[in-house]
């Protein structure tokens, strides 16, 4: 959210043609395995409770994107639920949608948990054909008391 905020402040025109296209990646089912290596079976029940909270969660995402966007007059707002490895979808998407810049936020990961969860910003900024515009949170003060 950070990241539409700052693109809407600072990249987006009001009045101008623009498009904004908010793509929400829903990524794979978690495989869960035992120490011993056993996976673990969810009955269909759970399976759907998961898959419905899943899509709750990418809705309200993008309701809360949508009404972020609300004041732009001219600009188009489009937005999609893709279902994949994020890293991937959001280059396929780039490229077959011919987008002009792409903006993402960064979570901040550090040396280390960039190098076992891997970075899809990264990734990306590797792997598409436009410009890749990362924002990052500002680092949070923390008040001394």
């Amino acid at each position: 959210m950070h990241a539409l905020s700052w693109c809407l402040s600072n990249v987006i025109s009001e009045n101008s043609k623009d498009s904004v296209l908010l793509l929400y990646v829903k990524p794979p089912p978690a495989v869960y395995t035992t120490l011993d290596g056993t996976g673990y079976l969810f009955s269909s029940d759970i399976m759907a409770a998961m898959d419905r909270y899943g899509y709750d969660v990418a809705q309200s995402v993008l309701e809360k994107a949508k009404r972020m966007c609300k004041d732009l007059h001219d600009v188009k707002v489009e937005s999609i639920v893709e279902h994949g490895d994020p890293r991937d979808v959001i280059c396929q998407m780039t490229q077959r949608l011919g987008v002009d810049v792409l903006v993402m936020g960064s979570r901040g990961y550090g040396l280390i948990k960039r190098a076992f969860l891997g970075s899809v910003s990264n990734h990306c900024v590797q792997n598409v054909k436009c410009p890749v515009l990362i924002v990052k949170k500002p680092k949070s003060t923390v008040a001394n008391n």
